[in-house]
């Protein structure tokens, strides 16, 4: 009895830590991804994810031209074709472009082939509205379960996951996602923002506008530059996705 109950609490043990590292951004138990450079590297990239958002996103670029700053955007395949131009706009400013799913599942709970669905969906709507096939993938949440992160390899897509997030969705002023990035920032990171929301099209995105302004000027002045994933991977070791 006493093995029998030792089995199960080992069983239930390894079903929680399987569980945990589904959702971690910087697990690789499930497959490689990237989530940054060396630490104390002098360049970072600013990553925004559930776009294009009409009610923030054009604000966003401006942001972002006013500092020559490229970013890459994570998008979602109902708003790419709810949205088309501003999905183009994003790509014609020069910013990297990624596959955030068409619905925002969590993929954890979908099926390979309804994996794979949301995935080429997203990306034929990209192509469609923007003229550029997605190399670059991240997982709704950022979860993933075994075999995930292979579906969208075959999809020609590499993992993308982040070392350092802002939580801007639940933030009550632009100075906190600022607070919660700075201090966390060793160089070389991939930053996790949000320039829409999932649940519907016209989120307030306001003060990740604000804060994306502030933390840019901030981060200029301490000698740090902004690229886009694929520029960050293309000075690492992580292999380099084709464009």
């Amino acid at each position: 009895m006493i093995a029998l109950l030792a089995s199960f609490a080992a069983l239930a043990a390894a079903g929680t830590f399987a569980g945990l590292h589904s959702m971690l951004p910087r697990s690789q138990l499930y497959g490689a991804s990237f989530i940054g450079e060396a630490a104390g590297s002098r360049r970072l990239a600013l990553t925004y994810d559930e776009g294009p958002n009409d009610a923030c996103t054009p604000g966003l670029l401006e942001v972002l031209a006013k500092y020559q700053v490229k970013a890459t955007f994570f998008l979602l395949g109902r708003y790419v074709e709810a949205l088309p131009k501003l999905a183009r706009a994003v790509a014609e400013a020069g910013h990297a472009v990624g596959n955030h799913s068409y619905s925002h599942r969590n993929l954890i709970f979908l099926s390979r082939e309804e994996t794979r669905q949301e995935l080429r969906q997203t990306s034929q709507a990209i192509e469609d509205a923007a003229g550029v096939r997605p190399a670059l993938f991240r997982p709704p949440f950022g979860g993933r379960r075994p075999g995930t992160f292979a579906i969208a390899r075959e999809c020609g897509m590499t993992p993308i996951m982040w070392r350092v997030s802002g939580h801007d969705w639940d933030a009550d002023s632009a100075g906190s996602i600022v607070q919660r990035i700075v201090p966390a920032l060793k160089g070389g990171d991939v930053i996790l923002l949000h320039d829409g929301g999932h649940r519907a099209m016209g989120a307030d995105r306001s003060r990740t506008v604000a804060a994306t302004e502030e933390l840019v000027r901030q981060c200029q002045g301490e000698g740090y530059q902004f690229v886009t994933v694929p520029e960050m991977m293309a000075g690492s070791q992580f292999p380099v996705p084709s464009s």
